[in-house]
């Protein structure tokens, strides 16, 4: 007599969102060593890449570094895939994990590089040049970041960055121009920053005191200082350059002793005032935020507005305040633009204008560091490395389109921000309208 039994019904089980994470990060980091190897190593010229670790006739001359193109680009290909394998078989931790991405990052770069460089008779690449570009090229941005974390943390949108940069860039050029000299730069460096604050205050008005919606309110703003400050570069700046924008900047100020020091100092203490400025308001803000009373204020504000009000927190003051004072942190930004870099100001030929997008950027940077100074500096620097990537590799000759090699430091934001930032969680009251009970 046989036995009639039920099959037994299969069940998909789908990984863990931990576990996709994971693998995916590992086929990631394989992937991009198999790209070192087989892009990159077997397609390199012969010879070896050059690295100069010094500016020549500038402080401590440090020998360059040479490396061999092809077996360096296997070698670092090597490294990737075996970190790829211990992502995979091991759940790391986040340090680990972050230690993972940047040994990945780091020799993907320079495979790049030894692949550009091998056999080319340009010279050595410098360094220290590049690393002199990233970080100057990352104040606007870091900058810009820091005023979307002043004003998130306290419970308000800033998608206004953007304005707030260029009538920022536009004041600081014009009155730098006008009071003239070495005096007028600060005058200059003033108003942007004041100019700054202005837009903050028209945001924060329309945002806290009539509750319009921030998104809107922020893309609203980000144009209407796009027009006016090119109606106003047209009638004003452009008939009268001589006067209204003659191109005054701040020269670079060695640090006495600390430039001397070999390879850091030329990157981090050669450079003109707006960069040892932005060291003070990254300081400011980490210090002010989350060692200070002012800052417990404000991230409870930004958090639960209705207990702070029970504890006797003035939750729309501290607002309004905040940013204010965002503003003002991304006029800074903007006055760099001018008077911190070429001096003149420009309408520009995109829909950003001089700004070039940067306030998206930084608000950008500030998710990467999930609301934290630290983060937003690390993807800050990281657009700045791409864009100055992306010139050395067409100063190089790379057969690369130029147009791909513009687009490099936008696609690595996106990366860095849709790839590597993983889940966030913005401040619980960020863009909601308190109204008091």
């Amino acid at each position: 007599m046989s036995t009639l039994t039920s099959p037994v019904p299969t069940v998909a089980v789908a990984l863990p969102q931990a576990d996709k994470r994971r693998y995916l990060a590992a086929g990631t980091f394989i992937l991009l060593g198999a790209v070192d190897i087989l892009v990159f190593g077997l397609f390199s010229h012969r010879g070896d890449a050059v690295f100069g670790l010094s500016v020549s006739g500038q402080g401590i001359q440090v020998p360059n570094v040479r490396l061999p193109g092809a077996l360096s680009c296997y070698v670092l290909g090597g490294i990737s895939a075996a970190v790829g394998v211990a992502r995979a078989a091991t759940d790391l931790s986040r340090l680990q994990k972050r230690i993972g991405i940047a040994v990945v990052l780091f020799a993907f770069i320079l495979a790049l590089l030894c692949w550009s460089d091998a056999g080319n008779s340009v010279g050595p690449i410098s360094m220290v040049i590049l690393l002199q570009g990233t970080v100057t090229a990352a104040i606007p941005l870091v900058l810009g970041a820091l005023s979307g974390l002043l004003c998130e943390r306290s419970g308000v949108i800033n998608i206004a960055i953007e304005g707030q940069l260029l009538c920022g860039a536009f004041a600081s050029a014009a009155v730098a121009s006008v009071v003239g000299a070495t005096v007028g730069l600060w005058f200059g460096l003033i108003a942007g920053s004041l100019t700054g604050g202005l837009v903050g205050a028209l945001l924060a008005v329309f945002a806290i005191k009539y509750r319009v919606d921030q998104i809107i309110l922020g893309v609203v703003i980000n144009l209407l200082a796009l027009g006016f400050t090119n109606y106003l570069y047209d009638r004003v700046m452009a008939p009268y350059s001589n006067t209204w924008n003659t191109g005054n900047f701040f020269e670079p100020y060695k640090i006495p002793l600390l430039g001397d020091i070999p390879v850091i100092g030329p990157i981090f203490f050669d450079s003109n005032v707006l960069l040892y400025i932005t060291y003070l308001v990254i300081i400011a803000v980490q210090v002010g935020l989350f060692s200070t009373r002012w800052g417990l204020r404000v991230r409870a504000v930004g958090e639960h507005p209705t207990a702070a009000d029970t504890v006797g927190i003035r939750v729309l003051w501290n607002r309004y305040r905040n940013v204010i004072l965002g503003g003002m942190v991304a006029g800074i930004g903007g006055a760099y633009l001018t008077v911190g870099s070429v001096g003149l100001f420009s309408a520009g030929s995109t829909g950003t204008g001089m700004s070039d997008g940067f306030g998206y950027i930084g608000l950008a940077a500030m998710i990467f560091g999930r609301w934290r100074p630290g983060g937003a500096i690390a993807a800050a620097l990281l657009f700045g490395f791409s864009s100055q990537l992306g010139a050395l590799l067409g100063l190089l000759g790379v057969p690369v389109n130029s147009n791909i090699l513009a687009m490099v430091p936008y696609v690595a934001t996106i990366v860095a921000v849709a790839g590597l930032v993983g889940k966030v969680r913005a401040p619980a009251a960020d863009g909601k309208p308190y109204v008091k009970a």
